[in-house]
């Protein structure tokens, strides 16, 4: 009876997968890690938890991912580099022959929800072919309680089969691997790759498209909150720093990752955390590192010693990308009900790799909208394939991969939330100081985590500010615990000349990008960009 109450009435012939060996309905922790052993696919580390192998794709394989192209999406959807349109008819092809690979085989099935708030929760099942994907997937969506699990039908779908792969010649793909969302169909196909973020940044993807016609602002954040309800936003791509600076021992974490801004206030799309964890250390990060020795924690591509089954989080062999996927419940000061008020800081983290941009910066709302299309950092090794060393890059919405919109939607909606809520908006550098990657040095977290306390309790609004002469954003002259030439990075380089080459470079490459979205802005949010002079 027990076993009955964790299948859905809507099953797996609903999705025209039939014949298939055996499905495992909505397992839990400890019997999928006994799958994941048996099945051995993955290993179990000291103190309890499980490390698995990603293989080739230790990162997401963003030139293999396609939208369909069908009628009822068509005139909404942002096509371009980013999204690359996909036939239905060789979509309707390769999603038969993964029917009849599946035949025979055993599937994993999770039914779960994307979003906190009950007025936009968007229930979804990711169907895989592996233990350990069922459990990143138990692990970073919000899980169903037993009584949902009966009615639970799915408005979309995740089916996910790594070792299934395409024939380019054949399916119209790039390469082996694909990643494919047909929003009619209201499926993702997921396939030639075991990189398991490819299974949380589809169904992101999903709300993209979604929450916005809703008015429903969904953005590619971190978020947490004070004890004075006073709610931030931190904005950044991989390895800028989201998880890390929204996970702070004095404030709660409402999510790490994924968030929608809605009439309310702020809600968590997930329910977990998906961190980069390589060089992780009790001493700088003691909440994340501690979920890497908790049973329920997966571990990609972490080195650890066969024998002793001890961790090494230095270990960067197989990927500079490697991950730790844990539930919520494993952060001890994780609100709860991942839901909060409105904003009242809106933070927007770059890894400036030309260490000219200053480590915090007051934003007006025009400058704020301007950076947030922008979305400049930069691309840290391993995060994507055959990224290995840190490169520039302008990513809209610091999320472009993600966005399945025009960014001018995104970043009206935003405009229109940060001023009626009267958000105060930052810009911090956590990438380097003293000189470019490869001569400076990576900025001191110490240094980022004291100007963000500074501007999140008020005090940093109490200084004197100067406008920077090339990025034309506002700079605090002092600020606690944090050196006064640390503030200014020209002061920080020894060769002032090359500081100022690398300047107006930078803004060179900001204008240059800005281009593709001008004509969609106002003037003052063109003019609230670097001048390269």
């Amino acid at each position: 009876m027990a076993v009955k109450r964790l299948l859905s009435k809507f099953g797996l012939e609903n999705h025209g997968i039939t014949n298939v060996r055996k499905i495992h309905w909505n397992h839990n922790t400890p019997i999928l890690y006994e799958d994941i052993v048996k099945n051995g696919e993955g290993c179990i580390a000291h103190l309890g938890p499980i490390v698995v192998r990603t293989g080739l794709h230790t990162g997401r394989a963003a030139k293999d991912k396609f939208i369909v192209e069908e009628s009822e999406s068509k005139d909404k959807v942002w096509w371009g580099k980013v999204n690359k349109a996909f036939t239905a008819d060789r979509f309707d092809l390769l999603f038969r022959r993964l029917q009849a690979y599946l035949q025979g085989r055993d599937v994993y099935v999770q039914d779960c929800f994307a979003g906190f708030d009950p007025r936009y929760r968007l229930p979804i099942r990711v169907i895989t072919e592996t233990a350990w994907h069922s459990l990143f997937a138990r692990n970073m969506f919000i899980q169903a309680e037993p009584d949902q699990l009966v009615g639970h039908e799915p408005q979309f779908t995740v089916l996910h089969v790594p070792n299934f792969q395409a024939i380019p010649e054949i399916d119209g793909t790039n390469s082996e691997a694909f990643i494919i969302l047909n929003l009619s169909h209201k499926l993702v196909l997921i396939g030639g790759t075991s990189y398991a973020g490819e299974i949380k940044k589809s169904i992101f993807t999903v709300l993209n498209y979604l929450l916005p016609q809703e008015n429903v602002l969904s953005m590619h954040c971190s978020a947490n909150v004070g004890a004075r309800g006073d709610v931030a936003l931190f904005f950044g791509l991989s390895g800028t720093g989201k998880t890390t600076l929204s996970a702070d021992p004095i404030r709660k974490l409402i999510g790490d990752d994924e968030h929608g801004w809605s009439s309310e206030g702020v809600f968590n799309f997930e329910g977990g955390c998906y961190a980069k964890i390589i060089n992780l250390s009790a001493e700088s990060e003691p909440e994340i590192y501690a979920t890497t020795r908790l049973f329920g924690t997966i571990l990609e591509n972490v080195g650890f010693d066969p024998i002793t089954r001890r961790l090494d989080l230095d270990d960067g062999s197989l990927t500079e990308n490697t991950r730790a996927a844990y539930p919520l419940s494993h952060v001890p000061n994780a609100l709860r009900e991942s839901m909060a008020g409105h904003p009242a800081n809106v933070i927007m983290l770059t890894a400036d790799a030309f260490g000219v941009m200053p480590p915090i910066a007051r934003l007006t709302p025009e400058s704020a909208m301007y950076h947030f299309i922008s979305g400049y950092t930069a691309k840290l090794a391993g995060t994507e394939k055959g990224v290995t060393e840190p490169q520039a890059t302008f990513s809209a919405c610091f999320g472009a991969p993600f966005m399945v919109l025009h960014p001018s939607r995104y970043a009206e909606l935003l405009a229109q939330k940060i001023k009626r809520h009267k958000a105060a908006c930052w810009l911090v550098n956590t990438g380097w100081t003293g000189g470019p990657y490869g001569v400076g040095s990576r900025m001191k977290i110490q240094y980022t985590r004291a100007l963000l306390k500074a501007a999140l309790d008020g005090s940093l609004s109490k200084v004197a500010y100067e406008v920077d002469p090339v990025f034309g954003v506002e700079v605090p002259l002092a600020c606690p615990e944090v050196p006064a030439d640390v503030l200014k990075p020209k002061n920080t380089w020894s060769d002032k000349a090359a500081f100022d080459r690398q300047a107006r470079h930078l803004a060179r490459l900001f204008e240059e990008n800005f281009r593709e979205f001008e004509d969609d802005v106002s003037a003052d949010v063109r003019a609230g960009g670097p001048k390269a002079g």
